[in-house]
């Protein structure tokens, strides 16, 4: 095992990728036994790993420093090659899927795998290579765009995740002047930033036309390996949020303005639940991890030996600087088993979340480490977030370690911020169905759609002094909408799971504490749904489902006497 900073990149050489590949699948086609076929697969699951392996630790580098002239050099190589790579991906699931002896590998590997492959076959061509380099091009551009922002603040500059930091000060000017520099960079970049979404909009758009869709829409849903719902039960569950949530988020954001004594309250100030201020963690990087390695020590055998396991071999990268990509993600690298977190520290209780949100992910991964079948060991993204967010909830016995005498004002406001921030979720679902739908749509349009829907899930919001945010500019900041489309609302469907698992461990968390273990194990060798099952977790698609997860999150909340905040 290596650590990571000496992991390192190898440029692929795609002629041996493709020779490679088409050796197995010679292999494959001529294999005369189950045995035999069964031997090339698990052999083409260890050649993937291996390229995964390589382009994580390529992108990882980038992201950790976007400056730097081979790191950029080898993103724009990715960008360029990774669709070919998929060509040659392509061209061994089509034939596995016609498998002579599928039936047995059927059995063997489940018949989840095989939908996967399909579903994987159903939004895919060599057609559509020069769009995916394209959209990986517009992508990266989007990220280092926001990466270089220098923003002047009281004598200092800093990136937008360190200018975090002060967008959360109970000093209602020093908050307003963060905000305002922030919105100021989108509104200087707006040109662009609108551009470069255009051009993926279209680029996108296209790609579905040539694999035969109407619309990116369902195209983008498979892309995400959605085999078990559709966009017309996402739009029933943001149905469900419209009803049984905003009226309570509504009341929660009059609640806040009026502790805050604010009587036309802006954007800006629901940065802050109480005039004393946030909660923030009582120390800085090393403090938080000792703190972390402590919890850890005292959750589980799992989490002890699992965080020794990321520190030891420099698997976190926390802190925010010059030229990093903004931002946090979990990513993984087969070849290790390892996971790696990334994020940017800005003294804030983000940070605290970090260690609990992206740790969950990792944990996950760590847990999943030795099923053979890659799509097996991660499953679809809004159950990955499951994991992530759950983690932050079984953590909470353990806050007063971070926070010390404001752990229980921490708790307060994590549940209230968990609640409010399904409704933006759902915002920003709401708009990209309405931009994939739309592909004609102008920038000035799109900023519109936004507003209009903002004001229906997020009527609260003002934009007083900010016109690039009055105007519906905010969805610029939300990289997910460049990088990931359809992405964002899983987050949601997962915050109602993770309420789930909160729920429960207040009732019994040994009990909690090993269901989740369970969940991890599984990783992903059932789609969302089928894992909800197997959890006994409620499927937030079912009518009711919000409103019965949200009812003991009133109760959890009346609890506590806000007025010694």
């Amino acid at each position: 095992m290596k650590k990571f900073s000496q992991m390192q990149f190898k440029k692929p050489n795609l002629k041996k990728i493709e020779s490679d590949c088409n050796k197995m699948i010679e292999e494959f086609e001529s294999a005369t036994c189950f045995e035999d076929q069964d031997k090339v697969l698990r052999k083409y699951f260890k050649y993937s790993d291996h390229l995964t392996t390589n382009f994580s630790i390529a992108y990882t580098k980038y992201t950790c420093d976007t400056q730097d002239e081979t790191n950029v050099k080898n993103q724009e190589l990715l960008d360029e090659i990774s669709p070919l790579v998929t060509v040659f991906a392509d061209k061994f699931n089509r034939t596995l899927v016609k498998a002579k002896f599928r039936p047995q590998l059927e059995a063997k590997w489940g018949k989840h795998f095989f939908n996967m492959i399909q579903n994987s076959l159903d939004t895919f061509d060599e057609k559509i290579v020069p769009d995916l380099q394209e959209i990986n091009k517009l992508t990266s551009e989007y990220t280092k765009l926001i990466a270089s922002a220098q923003i002047e603040f009281r004598g200092e500059v800093y990136n937008l995740s360190q200018l975090g930091k002060f967008a959360d000060s109970s000093d209602r000017q020093t908050r307003k002047e963060a905000c305002l520099k922030s919105a100021k960079f989108f509104e200087d970049n707006e040109q662009r930033l609108g551009e470069i979404y255009d051009k993926l909009v279209k680029a996108r758009h296209q790609m579905a036309l040539k694999l035969g869709y109407k619309n990116y829409i369902e195209l983008g849903y498979k892309s995400l390996g959605r085999t078990d719902y559709t966009a017309t039960e996402v739009r029933g569950y943001r149905e469900q949020i419209y009803t049984d949530l905003v009226p309570l988020t509504n009341k929660l954001f009059k609640e806040q303005a009026k502790r805050l004594g604010i009587k036309n309250p802006q954007y800006y100030d629901y940065n802050i639940m109480f005039l004393s201020g946030n909660a923030t963690p009582k120390g800085d990087k090393e403090y938080l991890v000792q703190k972390a390695t402590e919890m850890y020590d005292e959750v589980s055998k799992e989490t002890s030996e699992f965080f020794a396991f990321m520190k030891e071999y420099e698997l976190l990268d926390l802190e925010a600087r010059k030229g990093k990509a903004g931002g946090g993600y979990m990513t993984y690298f087969p070849d290790y088993k390892a996971p790696f977190i990334f994020s940017n520290f800005n003294g804030t209780s983000g940070d605290v979340d970090v260690l609990t949100h992206e740790f969950g992910h990792a944990f996950q991964g760590y847990m999943s480490r030795n099923i053979a079948c890659p799509d097996y060991r991660s499953p679809t993204l809004e159950a990955c977030e499951m994991h992530s967010m759950s983690m932050e909830f079984i953590t909470y016995p353990w806050m007063h370690y971070f926070f010390n005498e404001e752990a229980d004002k921490y708790k307060y406001s994590h549940v209230v911020d968990g609640l409010t921030f399904i409704p933006y979720g759902v915002t920003v679902d709401e708009f990209q169905h309405f931009v994939y739908e739309n592909p004609e749509a102008t920038h000035e349009e799109r900023c519109a759609k936004w507003r209009e829907i903002e004001k229906k899930y997020l009527p609260h919001k003002k934009y007083k002094e900010a016109p690039i945010l009055e105007k519906g500019g905010w969805w610029l900041r939300q990289s997910h909408i460049f990088s990931s489309p359809f992405y964002y609302i899983d987050y949601t469907l997962a915050q109602v799971v993770a309420f789930q698992f909160f729920n429960e461990a207040r009732k019994n968390h040994p009990r909690t504490w090993n269901k989740y273990v369970k969940l991890c194990k599984l990783g992903g060798k059932y789609p969302f749904t089928e894992l909800l099952e197997k959890a006994h977790l409620n499927n937030p698609f079912v009518a009711g489902t919000v409103k019965k997860v949200v009812r003991p999150l009133k109760k959890y909340l009346a609890k506590f006497d806000t007025s010694k905040f």
